[in-house]
């Protein structure tokens, strides 16, 4: 990695950007360690952000712990921040800008985008923004380097009087809303969202907005207390028969449509059951390849459709950006999700913390340039 780039334009007072910085750097399975590592440099087309925020997602996690990537890389994309340096071509962006950046943007043109199926498009599939070494998101660092494709169509300006910490939501949203949109709810229809994490809770909530009626299911009953906050009012033990409850809901058919928010190969069974003849699974979280089996029947002869959905789209971005962005002051405050929030320096145990959920425990911010520990 080289230190900042002599190609930009910075902030005017000196040693705005530091040579080095503080990152949490995967250096295999289940070995992530702080570590000094030079700033990254930006080429003309790019630019620099100073992280603010950052969120712990699965997927951070689920490459963490089985070493499904290769080493040395900086995991963390839920990020927000400031820009801090512009490459001498960059237009539209100025350094004190307050932007959120996507990750992935695809190329627009290729056969998966021309079927609009965008995070299996290969653009889509390289990352544009790091923090040095193999390109993985950066968001567990200092600053990010963001690469010229993001920087034209993946950088989101947050308004003043938003928080960083909820312009960080603005990509999980964006996934979430995917997923929504494509289960096609409608207003008589009946959803369960298995799993009331984070994810769960922001999936229930746009289910919601299409105006079904959604029952939510979780373990913790601290969970289904966070989620009554956003209006939810049929909340389900998990440990109950959530599959009879749903049927005697429905005058015996089930749900419309079930959605799977936690891992878990058991929960496909319980969602199938769960669904009416003709309604829908969709699976948010089975991002791992197993041997998992599923009644053939219930989608042969019940007419059950099993439906994936991951990553986000670029389809959805203004809306969901502006869900995000003017929500946050209409009733959508995701800060209500933020359980605990850790400096940099403890983003180990920022980690170790996400990778063993608690009852109290929901989304995870790791904050560059916060004091270490505070705000756990």
């Amino acid at each position: 990695m080289a230190s900042s780039s002599v190609t930009t334009r910075q902030q005017d007072s000196p040693g705005a950007v530091p040579a080095t910085m503080r990152a949490a750097v995967y250096r295999g399975q289940n070995d992530v360690r702080l570590e000094t590592v030079p700033v990254p440099a930006i080429g003309p087309e790019e630019v620099l952000v100073r992280i603010n925020t950052c969120g712990i997602c699965g997927t951070d996690l689920k490459k963490i712990h089985t070493g499904s990537h290769s080493a040395p890389r900086i995991f963390g994309h839920e990020m927000a921040g400031s820009v801090v340096a512009i490459g001498k071509n960059v237009s539209g962006y100025q350094v004190g800008d307050r932007v959120m950046a996507f990750h992935h943007i695809p190329c627009g043109e290729c056969y998966y985008c021309r079927k609009k199926t965008f995070a299996q498009c290969p653009v889509y599939k390289r990352v544009g923004t790091t923090a040095g070494f193999e390109p993985a998101g950066g968001g567990f660092a200092e600053y990010i380097r963001v690469t010229e494709w993001i920087v034209k169509h993946g950088l989101v300006r947050i308004p003043n009087d938003v928080p960083f910490e909820q312009a960080a939501w603005i990509e999980p949203v964006n996934t979430c809303y995917k997923a929504i949109r494509n289960l096609q709810l409608q207003p008589d229809e009946t959803v369960l969202v298995i799993g009331q994490g984070p994810i769960g809770i922001l999936l229930a909530a746009l289910a919601k907005r299409t105006g079904a009626r959604v029952f939510t299911s979780d373990l913790f009953a601290e969970r289904h207390a966070i989620a009554a906050k956003f209006g939810f009012e049929h909340p389900l033990d998990a440990k109950q028969n959530v599959v009879e409850i749903l049927r005697r809901e429905t005058e015996g058919r089930g749900a419309d449509a079930v959605i799977v928010a936690v891992a878990g190969d058991a929960l496909v069974r319980v969602a199938l059951d769960a669904t009416r003849p003709g309604g829908r699974v969709l699976l948010f979280a089975s991002t791992q390849h197993t041997d998992a089996t599923i009644d053939p029947a219930a989608i042969c002869m019940d007419e059950k459709t099993l439906l994936g959905s991951y990553s986000a789209s670029v389809e959805v971005q203004k809306e969901a950006a502006d869900l995000v962005l003017h929500g946050y002051n209409r009733g959508f405050d995701l800060t209500r999700l933020i359980s605990h929030r850790f400096a940099l320096e403890d983003a180990l145990e920022a980690i170790e913390l996400a990778s063993n959920p608690r009852a109290d425990s929901l989304k995870i911010m790791i904050q560059p340039g916060a004091v270490a520990g505070v705000g756990r």
